[in-house]
């Protein structure tokens, strides 16, 4: 009778318990690093890594070939588990270990098929890759026939290069493959060069000058190859001078699957809508509450002047960053380590950097945006005036903690072995900390609002600028003006931001991981929190105890669902 009892409160309180017995496990260190899978994980990364060290030469067949072994060798292994045994945590890690190594292959299955569509531009690659193997193994050359050999190699480029002038443009994606095959090509030839010049006698001799010819055609050949791919952009021309590479809608849906993400460009563009009408109506009550009416543009602009004087930016960020931090403490929020609190730098951004990162950014340390001595005088002005203290108030606690720094920090603690990174997890647990902070009444005035809200707008108008370009609908000056005009950017900033996202090394979904994250993260927190299932802080400790990773499997984890091993994406997460 005690028995049934017992698994009567079970099923009636089963949500209840499994918090508790979530909160007891994620006190103990071994249970925060131990999965069934973790020890198959641990081993991929460090034989993906041992690979890649020693096959160093990008886009070489043979470093290919033994990367696609491994991914198969690693797949095969994950099959013989006994996935129906396997508590959901590990069911989580099977799920999203197969999807990244059965991604691996796709992108190595790509390479390979982009390689034999440029292999005809590079005929003298196989001979430079045999160089490169033999040098890993210090075999002795015969300097005087190498040098002979390089020469040779050097006469063949010209030809080349003028058949390239009378060809039809490339696609980008080919010219970016070409271009890259050069330049591992040119590594190759360099670790030769390095190993020997200096070392041996005959080949110091003979090889340097046709080995400098050599390169310096290379390096003229790749420019080459890779303006015959910028010639086909997709893009519409403007003259912003920012040219990216549009993906394309179809694109665009297999990336937003493997994020899990089971929404269209077209519904996340409406989303970013329905959100920027909310903005709007906050941002025309805090305008009203300044004495500007209706005239937000006006309420901005005064707040943009309260910008710090140069020099004070420093002590301006720590009083905001003292102040997120005592709210958060006060309200019991997170868990802050004491070493978390110390462990963050602060350095100050350089004006190159700043060209595409206007403001400040966060990490393992603070990155403070302000002009320098050597800005023309109106990109002074607007660096300060896009840094004012009431638009940082919003973003400090984005960086720091409970942002990125406790994420650095904690990703490094706890199930460090989960390799699962996504934007939509790292940017959208931060922007999420700003729902949160602006529901809690962080921002003290009606100027505050209008500093968080920039933001908010700003997230907004991420995903319709960069959906948009993407799917070939806007060019990089229409995303500058969007931002101006709707969000109310610097022009400069905004130049910047629009840089960033399209030739900043960024996916093309990172930008909508912002608030389309912020919004599973909410969506979990009304399930979870709202519903009295957790406390703020066991929810927010939970998030950052499980590591990052795409936020319905999170939900799975939180939720103790039973994910079939066959698991696809179908959280409808934005109300």
């Amino acid at each position: 009778m005690r028995k049934l009892f017992r698994l009567t409160l079970c099923i009636a309180f089963g949500s209840v318990f499994l918090v508790k017995v979530y909160s007891q496990k994620a006190e103990n260190p071994l249970y925060e690093q131990t999965s069934e899978v973790n020890n198959l994980m641990v081993k991929y990364d460090a034989d993906r890594q041992s690979l890649s060290r020693f096959f160093v030469i990008q886009n070489s067949p043979e470093r290919r070939e033994r990367l696609r072994q491994n991914d198969r060798d690693y797949l095969a292994s994950l099959e013989k588990m006994n996935y129906d045994k396997l508590p959901v945590g590990s069911r989580v890690d099977y799920i999203l270990f197969r999807r990244n190594v059965q991604n691996d292959l796709r992108l190595l299955d790509l390479e390979a098929k982009e390689y034999d569509q440029i292999k005809k531009w590079v005929p003298f690659a196989d001979s430079i890759y045999t160089l490169e193997k033999l040098r890993r193994r210090g075999a002795a050359f015969d300097a005087k026939e190498l040098a002979r050999q390089l020469t040779s190699l050097q006469k063949q480029i010209s030809p080349l290069s003028k058949k390239l002038a009378q060809e039809p443009p490339m696609t980008s994606q080919l010219g970016d493959r070409a271009y890259n095959t050069i330049k591992g090509l040119q590594a190759a030839l360099k670790s030769v060069n390095d190993f020997y010049n200096g070392y041996d006698p005959m080949y110091s001799w003979w090889v340097p000058m046709p080995y400098k010819a050599l390169d310096d055609e290379l390096n003229s050949y790749a420019t080459e190859l890779r303006n015959k791919g910028k010639a086909s952009s997709t893009q519409k021309e403007d003259k912003s001078g920012i040219v990216g590479n549009p993906i394309g809608r179809d694109e665009l849906i297999a990336l937003l699957k493997y994020e899990m993400i089971p929404y269209t460009p077209e519904e996340l563009i409406d989303i970013a809508n329905k959100e920027f009408a909310w903005c709007d109506q906050e941002l025309l009550k805090a305008s009203r509450e300044m004495g500007f009416g209706d005239n937000w543009r006006a309420a901005q602009e005064k707040v943009k002047n309260t910008y710090v004087p140069a020099g004070e930016q420093p002590q301006a960020i720590m009083k905001l960053y003292n102040e997120s931090v005592d709210f958060l403490k006060k309200h019991d929020l997170v868990t802050i380590p004491p070493l978390a609190e110390e462990d963050w730098t602060m350095n100050m951004m350089s004006p190159e950097r700043q060209l595409v990162s206007p403001f400040f950014l966060g990490g393992a340390g603070l990155l403070i945006s302000y002009p320098t001595n050597t800005m023309k005088e109106d990109d002074r002005l607007m660096s300060m005036r896009g840094n004012n203290p009431h638009f940082s108030r919003a973003t400090v606690h984005h960086e720091l903690v409970a942002g990125h720094h406790l994420q650095y920090y904690m990703n490094n603690r706890y199930k460090a072995y989960r390799n699962f990174p996504t934007p939509f997890w790292t940017e959208g647990n931060a922007v999420y900390w700003e729902f949160l902070l602006w529901d809690l009444k962080f921002p003290q005035s009606p100027e505050d609002r209008i500093g968080m809200l920039f933001w908010r707008m700003h997230r907004c108008a991420r995903i319709i600028f960069s959906l948009k370009y993407h799917l070939g609908e806007w060019t990089p000056q229409q995303c500058i003006d969007y931002l101006v005009d709707r969000v109310g950017h610097e022009r400069a900033n905004a130049e910047g931001e629009v840089r960033r996202s399209f030739t900043g090394g960024y996916g093309p979904l990172y930008q909508i991981g912002y608030m389309i994250g912020a919004f599973q993260f909410w969506a979990l927190k009304k399930e979870l929190v709202d519903s009295g299932k957790m406390s703020y802080k066991q929810y927010h400790d939970a998030i950052l105890r499980e590591n990052a990773m795409p936020i319905e499997m999170l939900r799975a984890i939180l939720t103790d669902q039973n994910l079939p091993k066959d698991f696809e994406t179908s959280w409808r997460f934005y109300k």
